[in-house]
């Protein structure tokens, strides 16, 4: 039962520390708006109803209902009508959301140069991209200060951290692999293998794969006893992963225990380096989003696993960083390390999301405002009129379908991680 209580509170502590993160992604909008001159009438984190609120001038301030996002809303994202609407149902999308934004948009307003479409480019930039570089500056310094105290996983030593109890090769009932049956204990270092010394855990593993069900005759250094040859035991036969075949398998030997893993501290240059490591990676995660969403919703639906590495929903996370909280696999400092790594995981996910360079993503409107910059310059350097402003209310039907798919994947990784979760086990 404690186990359980400690579950639910580091899984509710993690999703605080998510809205937290977003709250300050919407900071990092709100202070540079602000220092612009921008008029910002908003600040919520969260959705549809509010639950509380207060206001600061011309400001509001609160939390609404649903706690999965926020906004800042910055008057005059969309400049006046240049031409006349597009006719049909597009056209009157982009002039409904123009003439609702206007009506709190005075003359004062205008006159004053406190609409965020007359601000410069740069300005624009500064403002958008303060919400990523706010979630960035949080995983950068989560990341470091894991790196600095714990440190990263190094190689593997040769002290063995647990011992397996059982294997369940089907259909014989459960027996004892070959450490538990030789008496190896968590806090041995493996000194020989048949006589043979191993300088690293690789290369006892390729060792112990490659001796099938031959014999084992292990030799450890125990502490407070010192070197002893335990029996001779007959090795275990699994199919495993092929390495040099992704989706095949081998027969391999297996011995029964995990290794302690060992930890290197890493400096600002090391996590930068990682940082983009996973960026990467999260790049290329981004762009096969809609399809491991669909396929996220399939093995739901007709109950195949889940893929481990498939996408997941901060509940989802959250079940995760629970289940850290009370892992006996591994020991305190490293669960807490992993608890805030993967709390920083999530912010360099948000960054790289929001920047995508679509409509409702701040991306979008980043990319709005440098096509907006180069056309102006382009203009002065050829000596003609210039072009205007960038009316980005023409693309709102293309922030209406890229929010409509975000809400739909949301709500689909939500149930997947509350019927099928994802489990570290």
């Amino acid at each position: 039962m404690t186990d359980v209580l400690v579950a639910v509170a580091a899984g509710v502590g993690f999703f605080a520390l998510v809205m937290a993160s977003i709250a300050l992604h919407e900071i990092g909008h709100l202070v540079p708006a602000k220092l612009f001159g921008v008029k910002v009438t908003q600040y919520f984190v969260g959705f549809w109803k509010t639950l509380w609120s207060t206001r600061r001038g011309e400001t509001e301030y609160g939390v609404k209902l649903v706690p999965l996002g926020g906004y800042v809303r910055l008057v005059g994202m969309y400049p006046p009508s240049q031409r006349p609407p597009r006719p049909g149902r597009l056209g009157e999308l982009a002039e409904d959301a123009r003439a609702a934004e206007w009506e709190d948009i005075t003359e004062a307003d205008v006159r004053g140069n406190r609409l965020f479409y007359q601000k410069r480019t740069w300005q624009k930039l500064v403002i958008m991209f303060g919400g990523p570089f706010m979630n960035l500056l949080l995983a950068f310094g989560i990341f470091l200060g894991v790196n600095l105290t714990v440190g990263q996983p190094g190689p593997a030593s040769l002290t063995v951290a647990a011992v397996v109890t059982c294997v369940e090769p089907s259909p014989a009932p459960c027996v004892a692999p070959p450490a538990q049956a030789a008496g190896v204990r968590p806090g041995d270092t493996v000194a020989a293998l048949n006589g043979v010394t191993y300088a690293t855990w690789a290369e006892l593993s390729a060792a112990l794969r490659a001796n099938l069900d031959g014999p084992i005759r292990l030799t450890v250094d125990r502490p407070g006893v010192g070197r002893i040859d335990l029996p001779e035991v007959t090795g275990v036969v699994r199919e495993v992963a092929d390495p040099a075949n992704p989706g095949a398998t081998v027969r391999a030997g297996y011995l029964g225990v995990s290794a302690r893993p060992t930890y290197v501290k890493v400096g600002p240059v090391g996590t930068l380096r990682d940082m983009w490591t996973m960026t990467s990676v999260s790049v290329g995660a981004l762009v096969q989003f809609p399809v491991t969403v669909a396929k996220t919703a399939y093995d739901v639906v007709v109950g195949n696993p889940r893929d481990l590495n498939g996408p997941i929903s901060v509940v989802g996370a959250s079940v995760i960083a629970g289940e850290l909280a009370t892992s006996d696999d591994v020991t305190p400092t490293f669960r807490l390390a992993s608890f805030f790594h993967l709390l920083g995981a999530v912010n360099l996910f948000v960054a790289i999301l929001n920047l995508v360079p679509l409509l409702p993503f701040d991306g979008g409107h980043m990319a709005g405002a440098l096509w907006e910059g180069l056309r102006r310059a382009a203009a002065r350097v050829l000596r003609r009129p210039d072009p205007g402003y960038v009316d980005t209310a023409k693309l709102l039907p293309v922030a209406y379908v890229v929010g409509g798919f975000l809400v739909l994947a949301g709500v689909v990784l939500v149930l997947a991680d509350v019927i099928a979760p994802i489990r570290l086990s």
